[in-house]
């Protein structure tokens, strides 16, 4: 029996002048949740490492490590090196992905980026007013910043051990909101938590930034190595001027900006490819390479490069190198009433959900619904609850806020409101799954309208459909009548038609001609047939013979179904779809679509794999919707 992964695998192909790259949310979304296994493994690890030789942890991150270049030096202990070296590639991905969301996420719609703006920041305000109102009038207030910031990657990876059947548009709202929680925490940290300011390194510093930029208007941003040097030198300028220099990272991310792969780029790529294949020299080789790398944006290609890093590798080194207490019962018992361990505590686990449920309600109250979450409420009761576990940040923070006994108080409450948060989160989410069927929807899906990816709407009188012409959930799928892909896909999409009465099934044509010379005239041999009424007999034909496709097999298919051959000849020999192909191919610009097959379920754009367990699940989370709007 196949494994679900293997099949899943199988059908996650996709044919395109350059092979598509996986969806980056959703490759952003399974690293994160991955990387916090390793990220909880890391924080356990550091427990019992400082538990049981407290001697040897804090010997070892104290390891000064110093880099001289002529009479110039930078000293700082090994913790150091990672809290605003490597740290400050985990910023860059952060950047990254703020930018991705904003050229190509949620939101570029521009009117969807005030709620998850304010309900991050209203999700900081709340929990600072907590922790300064617990410590007002104590020396320990300046640590206000430990209070604010959400941990993504834990946050991602414990809402998926605490709801696994959340839809992912839940997983995708929480995002944007820590999205603009960690751009606010880095500028906080670089006003309030940097050492003195030494205003000439500063100035060197954002002269490094107005080249960076001036680069990235003049459009040369693909010359990457220029890009690091810069960077590293906007990191050391930034050092020496007493701000963290992590903030480098954030803004570097941020100007890379993301796009889909334009299908001139494909093509380019495409014909780069075929050159080699003709001639294989190393000269051609590095053309190709570097043609196949400029068809995806920088965005994407650096996402993919250190996202695993940053999650896989630094993150959890940070947590090893930072979340190591020495636990005793007077630790515990001074602790947990200490105004530090109390103003976190309370902060994140009353502060998080309060800030952000509060503040989106008001904002839609005061909108007049014109400003809608895109989740239920409880979703986002949920992700407030859930975004209570502040640790990368938090602990960050709390090392430049804090010193000795303070510090383990400090390192406590952050510890305690990641375990309290996520046992909140399973407890909301559990009293969610048993309500009633349809109020347990409206309360995570909500009834906000989608985001539409799809340009061109079904039209009834112009489409090819299959299935009922008012069902609740319409499958638009751009294919390729010689693409391997497409025909992987055409058994899963009729055993989606069979195991789903409620589901239409739309087919427009996107002809790879370049990579597949049949699959325009098999593309104007379906039209033809469909001038006679039997478009669906051709369709179906053609994909199952897709490696006989010439002119003689297309009239011998229209035998086959019982066309007037003469009159299917003629219309393919005049090239009669040949308009409707085209009007096809203009829709699939305007939706962005640079691949086959390329499926669309009630406008929004599907990504992964298309294995019938994959369809189906969103299939019912969009009947669901639908049942929920009807």
């Amino acid at each position: 029996m196949t494994e679900p992964r293997e099949a899943a695998a199988r059908f996650s192909g996709s044919t395109a002048w350059a092979r598509q790259l996986k969806t980056p949310l959703r490759e952003f979304l399974r690293t994160e949740t991955g990387g916090a296994a390793l990220l909880l493994g890391a924080t356990v690890a550091a427990l019992i490492w400082a538990n049981v030789d407290a001697a040897s942890y804090e010997s070892l991150w104290r390891t000064r490590l110093s880099i001289r270049v002529g009479g110039s030096e930078l000293s700082q202990d090994l913790r150091e090196w990672i809290n605003t070296g490597l740290m400050t590639l985990f910023f860059f991905v952060v950047g990254l992905e703020a930018r991705r969301e904003f050229d190509m996420g949620e939101l570029r719609d521009r009117r969807r980026l005030t709620l998850p703006l304010v309900a991050g920041v209203g999700g900081m305000l709340v929990p600072i007013a907590i922790f300064l109102s617990i410590n007002a009038g104590r020396s320990s207030v300046h640590g206000w910043g430990a209070a604010m910031s959400t941990d993504t990657a834990f946050a991602l990876g414990m809402l998926t051990l605490a709801a696994s059947h959340l839809p992912a548009r839940m997983r995708t709202y929480l995002l944007t909101v820590t999205v603009v929680d960690d751009l606010v925490a880095l500028i906080v940290i670089g006003i309030f938590y940097s050492r003195h300011i030494r205003p000439m390194a500063l100035l060197v510093t954002l002269a490094i930034f107005a080249v960076i930029l001036l680069l990235r208007i003049g459009g040369q941003q693909h010359h990457g190595a220029v890009f690091a040097m810069l960077g590293v030198a906007a990191w050391v300028a930034m050092f020496e001027s007493g701000v963290e220099p992590i903030v480098v990272g954030l803004i570097m991310g941020l100007l890379v900006y993301a796009s889909p792969a334009a299908r001139d780029d494909l093509q380019r790529a495409s014909d780069l490819f075929r050159s080699f294949r003709e001639q294989p020299t190393a000269e051609l080789a590095r053309t190709v390479t570097g043609g196949l790398a400029s068809a995806i944006s920088p965005n994407e290609r650096l996402q993919l490069l250190y996202h695993p890093w940053t999650s896989y590798v630094i993150v959890p080194l940070f947590a090893l190198a930072n979340a190591g207490i020495t636990i005793s019962g007077g630790l515990l018992g001074r602790a947990f009433t200490s105004p530090i361990t109390l103003g976190i505590l309370f902060a994140y686990v009353l502060g998080k959900p309060l800030g952000i449920t509060g503040s989106s309600w008001l904002l839609n109250r005061l909108s007049r619904g014109r400003v809608e979450v895109p989740v239920g409420w409880a979703a986002v009761v949920g992700g407030g609850a859930i975004a209570g576990i502040g640790f990368t940040v938090s602990l960050l923070i709390a090392t430049l806020a804090f010193n000795g006994v303070e510090l383990e108080e400090a390192k406590l409450g952050i510890l305690t409101s990641a375990l309290v948060a996520s046992a909140l989160t399973w407890a909301i989410f559990r009293v969610t799954r048993m309500l009633p069927k349809r109020l347990k929807l409206r309360a995570l899906l909500g009834t906000a309208e989608a985001i539409i990816d799809l340009a061109a709407p079904v039209d009834p009188e112009r489409d090819h459909i299959r299935g009922s012409g008012d069902a609740p959930v319409t499958v638009v799928e751009y294919g390729d009548f010689e693409c391997p892909y497409c025909g992987q896909a055409e058994p899963v999409v009729r055993e989606l038609l069979a195991d789903f009465g409620d589901v239409r099934y739309v087919w427009r044509h996107l002809p790879l001609h370049d990579v597949h010379p049949a699959a325009q005239l098999a593309a104007e041999a379906s039209e033809a047939a469909a001038e006679q009424g039997f478009f669906w007999e051709m369709h179906d034909l053609l994909l199952d013979c897709q490696d006989k496709l010439r002119v003689r097999d297309l009239i011998g298919y229209a035998g086959d179904i019982g066309l007037d051959v003469e009159r299917f000849s003629a219309d393919l020999r005049r090239h009669l779809g040949a308009a409707r192909v085209a009007e096809d191919l203009d829709t699939a610009d305007l939706s962005g679509v640079t691949g086959t097959p390329t499926f669309f379920i009630n406008g929004r754009r599907h990504h992964g794999a298309y294995d019938i367990e994959t369809l189906s699940a969103a299939v019912r989370s969009a009947r669901a919707r639908a049942y929920l709007n009807a």
